[in-house]
């Protein structure tokens, strides 16, 4: 049996699974181009910017593939040549293929907004949220007094979650660092009518209730139209602050466009019923046009899919076409609450929480062996400031 050059381009949910996948077969030689040296475990990016251990939110890609048969090139995609199967790297090195898998995730989009890239923190990636953090530590141990407005931007996951946490976690720094304790004033701005637009709005109201209990000021349906040094503009009003986390905007990675992929109105990648968007390239997670694209879950699921169809198809088996899968929506909002929404099945509170922290020890498990996987899980409760 002939072996086939496997370059997997992005060491995300989707890039690393389906190296995991395909390392297990004798017929694919796997390689993974990432341009980062670890895993980023994004669920938990907001548990580190606000004083948990970075073990939770990282893996190093090494250790994910230690004792694999996966060769990790660490360099950033730049240019795809199809007619002689290559990849160009910025580092101007030229990667050979045969199957091509790409997950590069997204990047992202201010949508144009005057100052945002300027002066906004994010937490979109491990060095995003070792800066905020860095920032919020600063301002109470050097300069002794927190900023008067935390404002986080986008009703998403991503930034209930860290709207959520945060007030728990600056009375916490106030107390450890002996800081006379005073209000914490965190605004949660969502451009849409309500928060998690896209769920039943049940979810929406049971969010809002819940961040307003843990201190947070919910603001709806107000655009953010710029930002300074010391303040944010929303809904032609002035808030004062020198904290702002843009969490509201993302867009495709640059690479589909200027390597003339197919794309659609909503900025994904054309697939088939495979999810090739050429023959023998494959696009997954967030990059393809599929119904749940954006979830982890489904950067997972496309992974496992692609995979075994590949390993079906060198085993002389037809290939299976794809079947999207409706993930389970869980969103934390403050220490030990959250929402779940399962189908019909919607749960709040701890037992919520309860349900996050079981599908945390089950995304790890995806990358690590059950007794990494549950080390990493049990990190949670460390603190590093």
């Amino acid at each position: 049996m002939a072996t086939k050059q496997v370059l997997i381009v992005g060491g995300g949910f989707g890039g690393v699974k389906a190296a995991l996948e395909l390392e297990k077969h004798e017929a694919f030689k796997v390689t993974m181009l990432s341009d980062r040296p670890d895993f980023r475990y994004y669920p938990s990016l907001y548990h580190t910017a606000t004083g948990g251990s970075r073990n939770v939110s990282t893996i190093p890609l090494g250790e994910v593939f230690g004792g694999k048969k996966v060769s990790v090139i660490i360099g950033k995609a730049a240019k795809l040549h199809r007619e002689n199967h290559t990849v160009t790297t910025e580092e101007s090195r030229e990667i050979k293929y045969d199957i091509l898998v790409l997950a590069l995730g997204v990047v992202t989009n201010y949508f144009g907004i005057k100052g945002l890239d300027t002066f906004s923190y994010g937490i979109k990636s491990l060095d995003d949220a070792e800066e905020l953090k860095a920032h919020l530590q600063n301002q109470l141990i050097d300069e002794r007094k927190p900023d008067l407005n935390y404002i986080v931007v986008g009703g998403g996951p991503s930034g209930i979650e860290l709207a959520g946490e945060l007030p728990h976690y600056m009375h916490e720094l106030m107390k450890k660092h002996g800081v006379t304790d005073r209000k914490i004033h965190v605004d949660l701005i969502e451009g849409a009518p309500r928060l998690m637009p896209r769920m039943p709005e049940s979810v929406s109201r049971a969010l809002s209730r819940q961040l307003k209990k843990a201190g947070v000021t919910v603001i709806t349906g107000k655009p953010v139209q710029a930002e300074s040094a010391d303040a944010l503009m929303v809904g032609g009003k002035p808030i004062r602050s020198h904290t702002v986390i843009w969490t509201a905007g993302v867009t495709n990675h640059p690479f589909f466009k200027e390597n003339g992929f197919m794309m659609t109105q909503k900025g994904k990648v054309q697939v088939d019923q495979l999810l090739q968007a050429w023959p023998g390239i494959f696009v997954i997670g967030d990059n393809a046009d599929t119904p749940y694209s954006g979830m982890a879950q489904t950067a997972l699921h496309d992974a496992k899919t692609v995979a075994h169809n590949l390993i079906r198809h060198v085993e002389g088996k037809q290939p299976y076409a794809y079947q999207p899968k409706k993930p389970i929506y869980v969103t934390p909002a403050g220490p030990k609450w959250a929402a779940v929404v399962w189908g019909p099945l919607h749960l709040y509170g701890w037992l919520g929480y309860s349900m996050r922290r079981a599908a945390d020890w089950i995304g790890y498990h995806d990358m690590e062996p059950w007794w990494k996987a549950t080390g990493r899980f049990l990190a949670e409760g460390v603190k590093e400031d």
